[in-house]
């Protein structure tokens, strides 16, 4: 008798928490800005509930999609060309803000480099799976990594989003290290990493003034730092129990953006230590749970397809935290689910569907050590 299928309650829940959260949040820390600018305040929130309708909906639908269907070669690579494609396409589009990377649906715009990080994920797992026992030979697992990511990231940084870019190379060198890579070639690559990244901040101006906005922020209040002493403020002020909902000052023109990539800056201010934790204790159970799944998924290319989509969330929300908190440097990263934009959301949530779907098969048997047993046999 085939064994019955069951859903991660805890996943599940965790991440449509965060949805709701988004939705409420965004129109709280926009409300006063849209009716300023757009003289409709709840411009972004239709919008963000527009796609957070969708995304919920579609959730249910990839969660009864079996996951072994995303390693055909024919899914993989037609995924790989529109993405190229869609990538290539945004360079000719209008600029926002200095950046040419959505393309516009009418009144919704979509970043097919959001949709970029499902497609390396399901490519590199999928071609880990067949040659993670030679994982240590470059021409044989390596370089088609190298050239599909080398393609991909090249394109997103041509836009440029610096920010995505380093995310679709943190979740690559995860699922590399995760197969067992040489830490000869981890420390190669870092050391090799390095006049790349030299080169990134020492030719850019807005990246070399960043830097140095987050080593010192009170140099500059009124400027470069402006934004982060604004951040602090914001998550200083709000307390053990915040302000109340809809009660933030510092999204009132003080914070620039407030529903973009510092909306946990108004969480913190307007719902307190309480709310800014129970988002954090929502992160830490999809962190948690996905990689459960990854331990127990029954094969390799479910488990690498499951620490792929956990690291996308994980590694986006440690670092938005970290630069609302003044940890990090100001870069254009989300809070996945959360932060106002469609098209992260409406990715985040078919990656959970595909994670769920994942844990769906999963046992109690972990699948590395089966692994190994096997290769001992």
């Amino acid at each position: 008798m085939a064994r019955k299928l069951k859903s991660d309650k805890l996943l599940f829940t965790a991440t449509l928490l965060l949805g709701c959260t988004s939705v409420v949040m965004v129109y709280s820390a926009s409300a006063v800005v849209a009716m300023e600018n757009n003289g409709d305040p709840y411009l972004y929130l239709f919008k963000q509930g527009t796609w957070a309708l969708l995304g919920l909906v579609l959730v249910p639908v990839m969660m009864r999609i079996d996951y072994r269907r995303y390693r055909e070669p024919a899914v993989i690579w037609v995924g790989l060309v529109l993405v190229s494609l869609a990538l290539v396409a945004v360079l000719f589009g209008h600029a926002r803000n200095g950046a040419t990377r959505w393309i516009g649906f009418g009144p919704l715009g979509v970043q097919p480099s959001e949709l970029a990080k499902i497609v390396v994920i399901v490519f590199m797992a999928a071609l880990l799976e067949r040659r993670m026992d030679r994982i240590d030979e470059p021409l044989h697992a390596l370089l088609p990594i190298g050239v599909v990511l080398a393609i991909i990231v090249s394109l997103i940084l041509a836009e440029p989003d610096l920010g995505t870019a380093v995310s679709v190379l943190v979740i690559a060198a995860v699922m590399i290290f995760a197969a067992g890579i040489n830490y000869r070639y981890v420390a190669g690559v870092c050391l090799a990493s390095l006049p790349a990244l030299y080169f990134l901040l020492a030719f850019s101006d807005y990246r070399r003034r960043r830097v140095l906005a987050f080593l010192n922020p009170w140099a500059d209040p009124l400027g470069d730092g402006f934004q982060m002493i604004q951040s602090m403020i914001a998550v200083g002020t709000g307390g053990i129990f915040g302000r109340g909902l809809m009660g933030g000052v510092q999204k009132l023109f003080y914070l620039p953006e407030p529903h973009n990539d510092f909306i946990y800056a108004v969480i913190s201010e307007e719902l307190g230590f309480i709310g800014a934790t129970v988002v954090l204790a929502c992160f830490c159970v999809i962190t948690w749970r996905g990689l459960r799944t990854a331990l127990h998924a029954p094969d390799r290319f479910g488990a690498f397809l499951a620490l792929g989509l956990t690291t996308m969330v994980a590694f986006q929300a440690f670092f938005n935290v970290s630069v609302v908190l003044g940890l990090l440097p100001t870069k254009g990263i989300p809070l996945p689910f959360v932060s106002y934009g469609g098209s992260s959301l409406l990715i985040n949530l078919l990656g959970m569907g595909i994670l769920l779907n994942v844990s769906q098969h999963a046992s109690s048997t972990h699948v590395i050590t089966t692994t190994l047993r096997a290769q001992d046999a």
